[in-house]
């Protein structure tokens, strides 16, 4: 399909501005140099192609079928496509009809007749593809003519933002941009395995709403970081209501994004916000070069503007450079009285000797050992004279180094294109806004530190009779209580609080005893998920009168299962969790803790299986991580220990998460001393989750 050297399109038209002349009209005008059969009985020629009546009749299988027909044809057309021994196809219209009972969705009948003859079918509900490194042009509406093939690829389920990026002034050549639509036998994932076989292939971004194709997605991104190719994703749709899993933190927790935001973590995906940043993200890494250690170097000739990349910076997470003496002894042998050598840097002063003080002053900042990239920040204004301007400093310096440069301007609206052509002509990336500049270097600094991580192991460290014991136990449709729940932790190398059962009164006293005072003293009720949603935990009994006062008043409210637990030491509570996504399998969850889990949602989600550099990724990124350091004169919490909690049940879920609704671990106590799981919810998973 996406080389084709045949095309046949249906529905050929000589009416200017129709589906089926435009399509004619993007092959021609893009330079398509092999065979084009128009389809249509209503005429004999167009556009001095000889124009067939049906695709039956060209006597020889095209490569591909350009659908430019209507819903209520599609099937017969394409059915017809595939008895010719047609490749692929392209469906533009959108593939509904009214729903009639007892026949399947029109998608789903095109669907089975690709697959049934082995078709790559690009749509519906899509504008094509351009595949500008073969010249092949499979659009229904007007593209820009003259594209110069680049190293980017764009994969997008959105037809207006594929032209809309196709329509951009700044630089941004891509090889392949497709229009995917609704994937109704090739998915985003199948295009992006092509574009990973391509050497030109510098970059891909994706504007995606869901993986169709989970299994062969991951794959594809596996593909992507073997191949050390960026995948840059603007995943929409965030926001839907969240699945109905909630007899669970996790499940709440993880909601409708949660699995996404675990796969990207896993295969070091950088998701954006919006098409600006994704235009300045795939700007910077097209350019081809990889930040090393350290941070972002900035060079302003704005106080004002200065401060506000430093207030941005910080906002988005941008680490600035801590330059060195030997950095600040070049910058004030460089910069004029009065300015400061420091970073980011205020070069202007009086304009004296400007250009050398500019140059030099980046020079120096360059060399900086912490110096991972620069970004010259400048608002690119009409220049009055572009070859003794700031971009004939850059283009001066750029070549001098092969840390990544950027040019930064603050304001996207006051470029002046001219001027920024220099710039581009000499590969220099041009960043179109502070927020969305700085994110591009933000990127561009995560990729490296992914990259970096160790390879994981794929060995389960728990023992086979162990894992074989609790998947046997799991698929038993036996409930789990809270003694089932704390021990299945234990044998996956989460530490665990002591804790046993109890039915009456002298029970949980014995019980008590042996355990040591204080203790906690919780309903074991089934029914009851969640246990202080409905008031059934007592907590820091010290006597036998204080535990049986607490078991009577519990037993007699909620019922006399209850579970007596050892108190853990003080100390920051957090939450553990797996859940299950439907398409991408089982994900582990570190989060905030204690009663308010769901309402801070302070959480982050990952692929099981986890190393410590991975575990320790999802701890550093909560908002709850401060806490963990100590806070108002209490001892930092052993955060190596919580690491070790989520790497085991990151191997609790990677060796038993099929069996596995969800499964809460809240709250964790944290301290100097290590971390303690206090209380496990396992549901198992049931027969109608399928």
């Amino acid at each position: 399909m996406l080389e084709a050297r045949s095309v046949a399109v249906v529905g050929a038209s000589v009416r200017e501005g129709s589906v089926g002349n435009q399509s004619l009209v993007e092959l021609r005008d893009g330079g398509f140099e092999g065979a084009v059969y128009p389809v249509n009985p209503k005429y004999d020629e167009v556009l001095g192609w000889t124009c067939y009546p049906s695709v039956a009749e060209i006597g020889e299988p095209v490569d591909l079928v350009i659908l430019g027909v209507a819903n209520a044809l599609l099937e017969e057309q394409l059915s017809l496509a595939a008895s010719a021994g047609a490749r692929s196809a392209v469906i533009f219209a959108s593939c509904y009809e009214s729903p009639r009972d007892g026949v399947p969705p029109l998608t789903d009948r095109l669907g089975t007749v690709a697959r049934e003859a082995g078709m790559a079918v690009c749509g519906g509900n899509c504008m094509g593809f351009a595949n500008l490194w073969r010249n092949v042009r499979a659009l229904g509406f007007y593209e820009p003519k003259g594209l110069t093939a680049g190293g980017l690829v764009f994969i997008s389920h959105s037809g207006s933002a594929f032209s809309a990026l196709l329509h951009n002034d700044r630089n941004l050549r891509f090889g392949l941009a497709v229009s995917a639509g609704q994937e109704i036998a090739t998915t985003a994932a199948d295009y992006m395995r092509y574009a990973l076989a391509q050497a030109e292939t510098t970059a891909i971004g994706l504007f995606i709403e869901t993986a169709r194709d989970p299994q062969n997605f991951m794959e594809a991104l596996a593909i992507s970081r073997e191949r050390d190719v960026p995948v840059v994703v603007l995943k929409v749709g965030r926001e839907a209501l969240a699945r109905t899993m909630v007899s669970a933190h996790s499940g709440a927790l993880a909601g409708e994004d949660g699995a996404y935001e675990a796969l990207f973590e896993s295969f070091g995906v950088l998701r954006v916000e919006s098409l600006d940043e994704l235009a300045d993200t795939l700007t910077l890494f097209d350019a081809g070069r990889r930040a090393g250690p350290g941070g972002l170097a900035a060079v302003h000739d704005s106080g004002g503007e200065r401060a506000s990349l430093v207030d941005a910076a910080a906002s988005i997470g941008v680490p600035l450079v801590q330059i060195s003496d030997e950095t600040t002894r070049r910058l004030i042998e460089t910069l004029e009285e009065g300015l400061l050598p420091v970073n980011p840097l205020d070069f202007w002063g009086t304009g004296r000797d400007a250009p050398e003080v500019i140059k030099n002053s980046m020079r120096a900042l360059l060399d900086d050992p912490d110096t991972a990239a620069l970004a010259f920040v400048v608002d690119l204004t009409t220049e009055d004279n572009p070859s003794m301007g700031y971009g004939a400093m850059a283009r001066e310096v750029f070549p001098e180094t092969d840390k990544p440069f950027a040019m930064l301007s603050n304001f996207s609206g006051g470029i002046d294109r001219n001027d920024v052509q220099l710039l581009y002509d000499a590969g220099i990336p041009v960043l179109e806004g502070t927020l969305t500049g700085l994110a591009a270097f933000k990127h561009l600094l995560d990729l490296r530190d992914h990259r970096a991580l160790p390879e994981a192991s794929k060995a389960s460290p728990v023992p086979a009779e162990v894992r074989d014991g609790w998947r046997a136990r799991l698929g038993s449709g036996e409930p789990f209580d809270e003694v089932d729940g704390l021990k299945l932790l234990a044998e996956h190398g989460v530490s665990v609080v002591g804790v046993e059962r109890a039915t009456n009164v002298r029970e949980a006293v014995a019980a008590a005893e042996r355990i040591g005072f204080p203790v906690a003293l919780k309903t074991a009720v089934p029914q009851i998920h969640h246990k202080s949603d409905a008031d059934g935990v007592r907590l820091k009994l010290e006597t036998h009168d204080a535990v049986a006062a607490a078991y009577r008043e519990l037993a007699g409210r909620l019922g006399p299962q209850v579970t007596v637990a050892k108190m853990a030491p003080a100390g920051v509570e957090m939450a553990l969790g797996v859940v299950r996504d439907p398409q991408f399998g089982p994900l582990v969850l570190v989060a905030a803790g204690g009663i308010f889990v769901e309402l801070l949602k302070d959480r982050r989600l990952g692929l099981p299986p986890l190393d410590h550099a991975r575990a320790m990724r999802l701890i550093d990124r909560l908002r709850a991580r401060p806490l963990l350091d100590g806070v108002r004169g209490q001892p930092p919490a052993d955060v190596d220990s919580l690491s070790n909690a989520v790497v085991g049940l990151s191997w609790l879920a990677h060796d038993l998460g099929d069996l596995l609704d969800a499964l809460d671990v809240n709250p964790v106590i944290c301290g100097p001393d290590g971390c303690l799981a206090v209380d496990a919810l396992v549901l198992p998973r049931s027969a109608q989750s399928g």
